[in-house]
């Protein structure tokens, strides 16, 4: 009797176990505001930097069930903002982002992994015009904590860099880059605040 007894806890306890492991991390919903995502780029000896001002996502985000976490991210690709409304227009156009096919810039997440302390990295499918690849990125998971605003929420950080060849995503022939007008490399930083209800 005692056996049985004891077999059925151990196998009510890994049944928990399962359960629980399997549940589906929390979802966070982006804080529009209170997110960015900027850029910088080389012209010539100067740093250009901009940030686009229109982008959505989904955040399933758990550090103790990373499994079921996920990043999924859609940049409106006309929300282009360097302060400067000419380059703005030209940077839609064919010569390089082409917004009137490719509207859209997209990130789904296909896993996501603790390094150490709160760097974690996430791997995923960055599609930019008509270039879909697979990349990883690094992130820092900043913590999360009752909002001191709104006691109904928990509010969570997120931060991410990150370098990008636009070349290699069709984002200008090259032409610029060859003439020493325009660098190749885009430094990215997104920056994410995300809240749930507690």
């Amino acid at each position: 009797m005692k056996k049985t007894v004891l077999l059925s806890a151990a196998m009510a306890f890994m049944l928990f176990i399962g359960t629980n492991s399997m549940a589906a991390a929390p979802q966070w919903k982006m804080d529009p505001p209170h997110s960015n995502i900027y850029f910088g780029i080389h012209h010539i000896y100067s740093t250009i930097k901009g940030r686009f001002d229109n982008f959505e996502g989904t955040i399933r985000f758990d550090p103790h069930n990373l499994k079921e976490s996920r990043f999924d991210f859609k940049v409106h690709v006309d929300s282009i903002d360097t302060d400067n409304g000419k380059r703005d227009e030209h940077l839609q156009t064919a010569d390089f982002f082409d917004v009137d096919k490719f509207p859209e810039m997209t990130f789904k997440s296909t896993s996501i992994s603790h390094k150490e302390g709160n760097q974690y990295e996430v791997k995923g499918v960055l599609t930019i015009r008509d270039v879909s690849r697979d990349i990883t990125v690094p992130f820092t998971y900043l913590g999360s904590r009752q909002h001191p605003l709104n006691p109904k929420w928990i509010v969570a950080g997120f931060e991410a860099r990150m370098t990008i060849d636009r070349l290699a995503y069709h984002v200008g022939t090259g032409k610029f880059y060859q003439m020493g007008a325009i660098g190749k490399e885009v430094k990215v930083l997104i920056s994410v605040e995300a809240t749930r209800e507690e």
